[in-house]
């Protein structure tokens, strides 16, 4: 069981504002805040949204060596199509637009997302 992921991200304000509005949306609820981060916990399982004097300046690589993007079950299409839509809203763009919602392949029914920090997240229909 994965306990925790700390994503470090150059500004905080604007990570919130989608990854934190995506993460609520998704049913995660603030655990903490402090002055250069905020965790959002579901169950046992957080996720830390971090920034501060040792985060590099510099926008997301998702196609460099690291993470290269997180998945999230959503229940069903018209949910997961509700959540993008209004991801939108939010900061993120859909990606693989001219494939969407199969860009993962036909018998997968997905959203990719990016913020404008780079980071990309995938909502995954569930049956």
């Amino acid at each position: 069981m994965l306990h925790h992921l700390e994503i470090w991200v150059e500004d905080l304000a604007a990570s919130n504002a989608s990854v934190g509005w995506l993460l609520a949306r998704l049913g995660y609820e603030v655990q903490s805040t402090w002055a250069s981060g905020i965790s959002y916990a579901q169950g046992d399982f957080y996720i830390v949204l971090e920034s501060g004097p040792d985060v590099a300046p510099q926008r997301h690589n998702r196609v460099a060596p690291g993470m290269n993007h997180m998945a999230f079950s959503v229940p069903g299409t018209a949910e997961m199509d509700q959540v993008t839509e209004e991801a939108q809203a939010h900061g993120f763009t859909l990606m693989f637009a001219d494939r969407h919602p199969h860009a993962g392949g036909a018998g997968h029914y997905a959203a990719y997302l990016e913020d404008a920090a780079g980071f990309e997240i995938e909502l995954v229909a569930q049956p």
